[in-house]
């Protein structure tokens, strides 16, 4: 059987040109010599991110409500935030919004999958960890604007997946990470 896999292409970008410069991220609109021609594409030029899936001794996982103008929802998320300091790595900066969002320290995190999140309207990717082994962080972060009124629930992974896949839960970031850990779960009690 054949193993699908994303594939990298190095297409020729003819032009390049900064449409919007943001404070977070830019818009960009590309000429790209693709095939027998060319293409003109727009995107959203993302710094990239982390997320964190922090499971408790009980197996319950740190979830975060946090108002999301873009889909004027306060919607359900895992820990997460930009890469947005220069030269820190990616589990680096998942350990550090674990503490600034959740007032959290894990005893291990590991990877758990990368996602593309819109790979059609942005180039973001997201680096999902999961945490574990789980203990307050030593001294609580200041929280301001969207992020001063978080709420923090703990909830059975199980019924994240039950949320997830009801369609109460629609964040696709949190949907990835918990299905992810609970698959990482069910084939670890299968040995």
């Amino acid at each position: 059987m054949t193993e699908l896999r994303d594939e990298p292409v190095d297409a020729e970008v003819i032009d390049s040109d900064l449409v919007y410069e943001g404070r977070v991220w830019d818009v960009r609109s590309d000429t790209v010599r693709y095939g027998d021609g060319e293409i003109v594409r727009q995107y959203v030029a993302h710094p990239g991110a982390v997320a964190v899936v922090a499971l408790d001794d009980d197996e319950r996982v740190a979830l975060i409500q946090q108002y999301r103008h873009p889909i004027r929802h306060r919607d359900w998320e895992i820990p997460a935030g930009l890469l947005d300091v220069a030269g820190e790595p990616p589990i680096d900066t998942a350990r550090r919004e674990l503490a600034e969002e959740v007032d959290l320290v894990a005893e291990s995190v590991e990877p758990l999958l990368s996602i593309f999140t819109t790979p059609g309207g942005n180039d973001e990717t997201v680096h999902i960890f999961l945490a574990r082994g789980l203990s307050p962080a030593p001294h609580p972060h200041a929280r301001e604007q969207e992020e001063a009124d978080i709420r923090l629930e703990w909830m059975p992974l199980s019924e994240a997946v039950d949320a997830v896949l009801a369609g109460r839960m629609r964040n696709g970031i949190l949907a990835a990470g918990v299905l992810a850990a609970a698959e990482r779960a069910r084939r670890s009690s299968q040995g």
